[in-house]
């Protein structure tokens, strides 16, 4: 029987069974749909895996969206449609399937839930997050939830997969996402915020966290330090090092199975120390 976790008024989700390295417990997929409402959304189908898609298709499915290209979160999104007829919608169009690519700033109203496309690069090229508004709450500017894929995971830091994923688009994203929280606890109104309240965080993987201009600030926070440590590996080695002599200093701590995710990140770093470097 499928394991389905309530995550608000307006979500509920269901984890698949891929746990890994890069997955933490499984690909979290989520349903969203307004009380009463006679269809649903899937954001994220996740892998190719026909219990749990067919978990998901259970419900009358009205649109399947996705965070990003990765198979974890796209592997199932063709099944889904052919087990619902719902089209499939994601930023980048090779991974849509009867649907319209993504547009930042798009709101998609769907199952009696308002949906607010955020890009958020960095992760990768094609990442979005998705703004829960409930337009019964307007009142207060709607539920305060966002959807974040793997831009913000529910424990640990997420991999830049470099060369797609930058590190300046990444921390403009964070950026991003960290003034949506922001504006939210401070009351501000309109599209991004309900006032006087956290921002939930529905991540791709892991636990929901209950403030998302917490988390945005402490994934910066961690950035500026990776980033100070990798400055300090480029000067002690000298010259223009390899990425894995630089992740040997700085991720020496990092498990065997996560040093090529690692590379990646460092190889990110690099790049973006090089840039900053040559606008100078």
């Amino acid at each position: 029987m499928a394991d389905w976790q309530q995550t608000g008024p307006l979500s509920r989700t269901l984890r698949a069974a891929n746990p890994g390295p890069m997955t933490l417990d499984g690909t979290n997929s989520y349903v969203l749909a307004a009380p009463g409402s006679a269809t649903v959304v899937v954001v994220d189908p996740g892998p190719l895996l026909e219990d749990h898609l067919a978990a998901l298709a259970a419900g009358p499915v009205e649109l399947i969206l996705v965070t990003h290209r990765h198979a974890d979160h796209t592997e199932g999104s063709a099944r889904l449609r052919e087990l619902t007829g719902a089209p499939v919608r994601a930023a980048h169009p090779d991974f849509c399937h009867g649907g319209a690519p993504l547009r930042d700033g798009e709101l998609i109203r769907a199952a009696g839930v308002e949906i607010e496309v955020l890009a958020t690069p960095g992760h990768t090229s094609d990442s979005v997050c998705f703004v829960l508004k409930d337009p019964s709450l307007k009142h207060d500017g709607g539920t305060p939830q966002v959807l974040t894929g793997d831009t913000v995971l529910g424990q640990g830091s997420t991999v830049l997969d470099y060369p797609d994923g930058r590190l300046g688009d990444y921390l403009d994203s964070l950026g991003k996402l960290h003034g949506l929280g922001t504006r939210a606890l401070a009351g501000a109104t309109g599209a991004h915020a309900a006032a006087g309240r956290p921002v939930a965080v529905l991540p791709g993987h892991g636990p929901v966290l209950p403030d998302l201009a917490a988390a945005a600030a402490a994934y910066q926070a961690h950035r500026q330090e990776r980033l100070a440590q990798v400055r300090a590996a480029v000067e002690q080695l000298g010259g223009e090092p390899a990425a894995a002599a630089v992740a040997a200093l700085v991720y020496g701590d990092v498990p065997a199975n996560l040093q090529g995710a690692a590379q990646l990140s460092v190889q990110a770093q690099l790049d973006y120390l090089r840039g900053a470097t040559s606008a100078r």
